[in-house]
């Protein structure tokens, strides 16, 4: 019995670079124990220079698929055979499925996101104005489930101006208009805005972001950044009264997505939020 069920192990894992932090093993080998499964999930730190041979190292080993988190989102689209539905829209992919011997990439941070945003946040994004900051595969997904959610008007700043240009140009595929303002204009237009998503890594050594901006208690403010799990831009804004999120909601949603993906079975989301909460606990 023994060796039977070893022959039918399935794995997984996440592709990043460094990799320090990651709950995704947690989550996922917590949930696939919950449900009997006989899966692993594995931790793959990769070079941005060793992608390549990386994806082929999936190919040829069998492995189920995989998790892509940075900086790896968008340079994997071109290892892989085919992108579906938002992957394909964005061009940014975080869930990678084997079918057949094709490797599909899939992107579960927009239903991730939206979830979320709907579900965990409470926030009904209809006609509501937001600053998504950042342009990397994040934003891209923040940017298509706001659109999704018909939200109002969408404005993004990031350090790179050609990265928002293509976050503009993106959603004008998408028959979205997206605004775009400089880095160092974004503080100025928080107090006008009803959300404010922050999808950069700036926060997770606890530096300052939006340094002159002033929230207001009808606001939003998410982080999307999940360790710590509570950041400098959060504290700030729960004190203006405003609803401060980080991005752990978000990052359980996606993982319970993928799972779906991989297994075809619905993710037990509790289980594996419990084990993140943990994770975070153990890294603070």
């Amino acid at each position: 019995m023994v060796a039977a069920k070893r022959d039918t192990s399935h794995f997984v894992g996440v592709l990043g670079w460094p990799l320090e932090v990651t709950l995704s093993p947690l989550m996922h080998n917590v949930a696939f124990r919950g449900l009997g499964l006989d899966w692993i999930y594995l931790r793959w730190p990769v070079r941005p220079e060793d992608l390549a041979d990386a994806v082929a190292g999936l190919r040829a080993l069998g492995a189920e698929g995989a998790n892509v988190t940075m900086p790896h989102k968008e340079s994997i689209a071109r290892y892989l055979d085919t992108l579906d539905g938002d992957a394909q829209a964005i061009g940014a992919v975080n869930t990678v499925r084997r079918s057949g011997d094709e490797l599909i990439g899939h992107n579960t941070d927009v239903v991730g996101f939206s979830e979320f945003l709907v579900g965990d946040a409470g926030v009904r994004p209809e006609g509501a104005s937001v600053l998504v900051l950042g342009a990397g595969g994040a934003a891209r997904a923040v940017v298509k489930a706001l659109a999704d959610l018909d939200a109002g008007d969408i404005t993004v700043a990031a350090r790179n101006p050609e990265a928002a240009a293509g976050v503009v140009a993106l959603a004008s595929d998408m028959n979205r208009t997206v605004g775009e303002v400089a880095w160092d204009e974004a503080a100025g237009r928080v107090d006008g805005v009803d959300l404010v998503v922050n999808a950069t890594p700036i926060g997770m050594g606890g530096e300052t972001l939006l340094g002159e901006a002033t929230f207001r208690a009808s606001q939003c403010v998410i982080d999307l950044i999940y360790s710590p799990p509570t950041t400098p831009l959060i504290e700030r804004a729960r004190a203006a009264g405003a609803s401060g999120w980080g991005g752990l909601g978000m990052l359980v949603r996606q993982a319970a997505a993928s799972f779906a993906i991989w297994t075809g079975r619905p993710a037990p989301l509790d289980a594996m939020s419990a084990a993140a909460i943990r994770g975070i606990g153990h890294h603070h």
